[in-house]
C-alpha cells in the first residue's frame, strides 16, 4: 500500500503530494522512501513549476515515526528523512505546504523546508522533540533562519505547540484560512496568479538564488547535527528513555545524563 498520493495538475506543471497513511500521516521509512523516489523522478521534468505537500484527512502529519527513532534505527531513519531536504535543495523547484490539524516534529520540518506555507486556522504547529528527550536536527537549522534565534529557541527548547495564527505572526506561515475548502480555493487562485504564468526555468534559478544562504546552512549544519544526534545524544540514557517511554506509553524517568 502506497503512503503518498501524487497528482500532476495544471498541464503537469504542478505536482501535488498527499501524505496518506491513515489518521496521523506518520512520516515513517516507507513514506520517506516514496517521497524521495518522487523527488528523484522530478529532476528531469523541466516543466514542473511547483510542488505542493498536504495531508489526507484532517491532519498534515503527527511527525516522523517515533518507533524508528530508537538507538538501533535512528541513523537509518535520519538518513532517509534528511535525504528529502537535500533532494529539495538540489531540485530548486518552488514548494508550498498546506497545513491542517496536527503538524508536529518531522510533520512540521517538511513544511519548514518549503518556500511557502498556507494553513487552516485550526492547525497546531510545533517541534516537541525535547519532550521526548531528543532534539530536531532539521528544525534546529531552519527555524533560526526563518524566524530568528529568539523565536526559534522558544519553540525548540520549550517544545510548545502554537496555533496557525501565532505561527503567521512570527513569520512561519504565509497565510491562514478558515477551513480546508477555503485553503484549497485560495491555493488554486495563488498558483494561477503567481506560478503558472512564469517560466519553470526562471522559477528554479530564482529559488536557487533566493535560498542561497538557507541552502548553505542546511548543507553545512544538518550533517553535523545528524552526527550529534546519532553519535552523542543517542548514547545518553535520557534520549533512549524518552523514546522508549513514548513507545511504551509511560512516563519517562530522567537521569539527566
Amino acid at each position: 500500500m502506497q503512503k503518498i498520493k501524487v497528482e500532476y495538475l495544471y498541464e503537469e506543471t504542478v505536482v501535488r503530494v498527499i501524505l496518506d497513511d491513515g489518521k496521523a500521516n506518520i512520516l515513517d521509512g516507507i513514506m520517506m522512501g516514496e517521497i524521495n523516489d518522487l523527488l528523484v523522478s522530478l529532476k528531469d521534468k523541466k516543466d514542473v513549476k511547483l510542488i505542493t505537500f498536504e495531508g489526507a484527512g484532517n491532519n498534515f502529519s503527527y511527525g516522523a515515526s517515533v518507533a524508528e527513532h530508537t538507538k538501533d534505527k535512528a541513523a537509518a531513519m535520519l538518513e532517509g528523512f534528511h535525504r528529502m531536504f537535500f533532494s529539495l535543495i538540489s531540485l530548486h523547484i518552488p514548494t508550498l505546504a498546506k497545513l491542517s490539524g496536527q503538524c508536529l516534529g518531522g510533520g512540521f520540518e517538511l513544511p519548514l523546508a518549503c518556500n511557502f506555507i498556507f494553513a487552516v486556522k485550526s492547525a497546531k504547529i510545533g517541534q516537541p522533540e525535547v519532550i521526548l528527550g531528543v532534539f530536531a536536527p532539521p528544525a534546529s537549522v531552519m527555524l533560526p533562519l526563518k524566524v530568528g534565534n529568539a523565536k526559534a529557541e522558544e519553540l525548540l527548547i520549550t517544545g510548545k505547540i502554537i496555533s496557525a495564527e501565532e505561527a503567521k505572526s512570527m513569520g512561519l506561515v504565509n497565510e491562514v484560512f478558515e477551513d480546508k475548502n477555503a485553503l484549497d480555493a485560495a491555493t488554486d487562485e495563488w498558483i494561477r496568479k503567481n506560478i503558472l504564468g512564469k517560466s519553470a526555468s526562471a522559477l528554479r534559478f530564482t529559488t536557487r538564488a533566493a535560498r542561497a544562504s538557507f541552502d548553505f546552512f542546511m548543507l553545512k549544519l544538518l550533517p553535523e547535527f545528524t552526527d550529534m544526534y546519532v553519535n552523542e545524544m543517542m548514547e545518553t540514557h535520557d534520549a533512549n528513555e524518552g523514546i522508549n517511554a513514548f513507545i511504551e506509553k509511560r512516563r519517562a524517568v530522567w537521569r539527566n545524563c
